[in-house]
């Protein structure tokens, strides 16, 4: 993508949160910062990406389908240690590049949940690479305020959850391997949060505003719901026999469900966090 089109995306993608319009609007998007493999400069490209269970993203280096890897490839190959923004956390990442039937395998599944990438691949001789970004380091959340910070993450939770609804409602007569991925990898970050604010966040509130006491008991009961939805949610998206319509049901139930309990935590959480942080 020519490079003033590039800095658009960047520069909208940082100033919301990972939001973007255009061609990138309502899909997976995070901004891979990559050392040049010959000036040494650090560029930065914004990238789709594929969930892969947690552990890694996966991302494809088409290029569009052209004769040439793209540049940020080059740069990975020659310094594997990369910057991934996500819209919420920006973090240090290790770039593996697939090899293999690892890479065939992956590709297929992308191939087969968007057959953009087929196309890709059938316009050029090249084998298009795969490449896997595990964490490396962490880092804080990109926010001005606490406040800011958990509105972000929740609103990347939000964004998931709809592209997960859209993309179960165009599927065809089964789930392929790529979605029922997607929606692993949700079920799991909304778990890891959850664990995370009843062990950390609301005993922190706790011990600094106990007049929160019952919101901080409704969000836990809230938790424990959710987990069951969860739970559910899991189960049919792993049954090799499971049809999009039931996985779709189970996912607006879990929508419906967490889209009450975050706006019901921003209000009452929100305002305490950031008047403790000023």
């Amino acid at each position: 993508m020519p490079i003033d089109f590039n800095q658009q995306i960047i520069d909208e993608f940082r100033a919301n949160g990972g939001r973007v319009g255009g061609p990138f609007e309502g899909g997976r998007l995070i901004l891979l910062t990559t050392t040049g493999a010959r000036s040494g400069g650090r560029h930065t490209t914004p990238l789709g990406y594929l969930p892969d269970g947690g552990e890694r993203l996966l991302v494809i280096a088409s290029a569009n389908g052209s004769p040439r890897h793209p540049d940020w490839y080059h740069n990975l190959l020659a310094e594997p240690r990369v910057t991934v923004e996500d819209g919420v956390f920006t973090y240090e990442a290790e770039a593996t590049v697939l090899r293999g039937a690892e890479r065939d395998e992956i590709f297929a599944r992308a191939a087969e949940a968007d057959p953009g990438w087929a196309e890709y691949q059938a316009r050029t001789t090249r084998v298009i690479p795969v490449v896997a970004l595990k964490e490396a380091g962490g880092g804080p959340p990109d926010m001005s305020s606490p406040g800011t910070a958990l509105k972000r993450l929740h609103d990347a939770f939000r964004r998931e959850l709809s592209v997960i609804r859209k993309e179960f409602a165009a599927s065809g007569p089964g789930l392929g391997a790529q979605l029922r991925i997607n929606c692993l990898t949700a079920c799991q970050g909304l778990r890891y949060h959850h664990t995370s604010e009843d062990g950390g966040l609301f005993p922190f509130l706790a011990d600094r505003r106990p007049d929160l006491a019952p919101v901080l008991d409704r969000l836990a009961e809230e938790h424990e719901r959710i987990a069951v939805l969860l739970e559910r949610l899991q189960h049919t998206v792993s049954d090799a026999e499971a049809e999009p319509g039931a996985a779709l049901a189970e996912v607006e139930r879990l929508t419906e469900e967490l889209e009450r309990h975050l706006d019901y935590e921003e209000e009452h959480l929100i305002p305490a966090l950031d008047a403790l942080a000023a």
